[in-house]
């Protein structure tokens, strides 16, 4: 798997472009700053950096040490200062009520065997109180071929999603298609889903 990332980042392009995601960004009134985040699977830093700039701690964790070479200087470029991990998030030691924030955005690389662990890390991780903010493709997706993993299991669905946070509370969850610009992996019209929980 991390060879496979590597390859994916090695590019000297930034693949998923450098602008921060859209619906992250939409959420920017919920961040405070001095807030502990977490970047998951932040790849060349995108979101991360977008993060440290709205003056929160940031911890970016990903598998891949390339990307994290890149979102190093991404985070120079931008003058801030970053924790980066290289990890598998699988095996990462998340710790218990350590963020105010998770950001999960596409980190569709868990299949159905993996994810619900993957989902209780990301739930424990959070301080009560504390924002789950998700974004992902939804089975549909594949019809588009615009970005995500190439299997329907990988991908959420509303359904799915309220079972897995029910026990949050659920600020926003909705499905719906829209066009998105973040480098050349992922562009142009696609099939999404976005969550914001707070944990009780």
């Amino acid at each position: 798997m991390k060879e496979f990332w590597d390859s994916v980042y090695a590019d000297e392009a930034y693949v998923y472009g450098t602008e921060p995601n859209a619906f992250l960004t939409s959420q920017r009134h919920r961040l405070r700053p001095g807030q502990q985040a977490l970047a998951m699977a932040d790849g060349e830093g995108r979101n991360g950096v977008w993060l440290a700039r709205q003056g929160l701690e940031v911890t970016s964790v990903d598998l891949s040490p390339v990307a994290q070479a890149k979102a190093r200087r991404l985070a120079e470029a931008a003058g801030v200062a970053i924790r980066f991990e290289e990890a598998d998030l699988h095996r990462w030691a998340w710790g218990e009520a350590r963020f105010d924030v998770v950001a999960a955005i596409f980190v569709q690389f868990a299949g159905p065997a993996e994810r619900p662990q993957l989902f209780a890390h990301m739930k424990r991780a959070l301080r009560p109180g504390g924002l789950l903010i998700l974004q992902g493709y939804t089975p549909r997706q594949l019809e588009y071929g615009t970005g995500g993993p190439p299997r329907a299991e990988n991908m959420y669905t509303e359904a799915m999603l309220r079972e897995a946070f029910g026990d949050m509370e659920i600020l926003h969850l909705a499905e719906h298609d829209g066009y998105i610009e973040e480098g050349y992996k992922h562009h142009g019209m696609s099939a999404l889903i976005d969550l914001v929980a707070r944990k009780r």
